[in-house]
């Protein structure tokens, strides 16, 4: 049992060191907004977007991903998309002046964009499939 902890332990460690799009955007929103009541709507989407993908990977979509190579393709293809239309959409803004009063978001947008960076960030996904459902193969049949 501690031998399972401290491996799961290093993991996610070891996957929430490097910033990526969902974390970057939490701590953004954390910063700009006046309280923690209005940054908990990003946090919790967040954290329930993260649980539904560290439960899936638990429960076998990896083998089911990397066992079907046309369905690997699509979702890599997704990925593709999804990191396309956020670069296009990040070099067709325009720069803002006061970045301050433009971050700030509502609510609902804060948790559109919260799951859009967290289910279709093509990161998230290799790590789910890749990394944590590999890893928990280890420890189904024990």
């Amino acid at each position: 049992m501690l031998e399972a902890f401290l491996h799961g332990f290093v993991l996610a460690f070891g996957l929430i060191l490097p910033l990526g799009p969902q974390n970057v955007f939490v701590f953004n929103q954390g910063a700009l907004q006046s309280n923690l009541i209005k940054a908990l709507p990003v946090v919790i989407t967040a954290a329930v977007c993260d649980t539904i993908l560290i439960t899936l990977a638990i429960l076998g979509v990896s083998v089911i991903v990397l066992s079907f190579s046309w369905l690997q393709t699509i979702v890599y293809g997704i990925g593709f998309l999804f990191l396309i239309y956020m670069g296009w959409s990040i070099w067709k803004s325009a720069p803002s002046k006061d970045e301050q009063v433009e971050s700030k978001m509502s609510a609902k947008k804060q948790m559109t964009f919260a799951i859009s960076v967290s289910l279709l960030n093509p990161h998230a996904i290799l790590d789910t499939i890749g990394v944590i459902g590999s890893n928990s193969i280890s420890y189904r049949y024990r």
